[in-house]
């Protein structure tokens, strides 16, 4: 049996929308073959969650939607639409 290992893909999109562009990522290799990074290029992994979904990332976590509070529509707070994703892979069993 294949020793499988998981990744973690962390996305902020700029909108609810799976397509959207992202604004910010961290990624985490449980596998041990890339280092860790929290979105410390000029370019996201994948241009949007749906992006990373077709490259084999599956979402296990998709962002509350909470409305606005009345008059705070238009306000900048924390990244509000983080998915958090994952992938399997294989690593040598040694």
């Amino acid at each position: 049996m294949p020793d499988l290992r998981q990744k973690i893909l962390i996305l902020y999109s700029r909108t609810p929308d799976l397509n959207s562009e992202i604004g910010s990522w961290a990624i985490y290799d449980g596998t041990g073959k890339e280092r860790h990074t929290t979105g410390d290029s000029d370019t996201p992994p994948y241009a949007s969650v749906f992006a990373a979904m077709q490259d084999g990332w599956r979402v296990i976590q998709f962002p509350q939607l909470f409305p606005a509070y009345p008059g705070m529509e238009l306000s900048t707070s924390y990244l509000r639409f983080e998915y958090i994703l994952e992938k399997m892979e294989e690593v040598d069993g040694g």
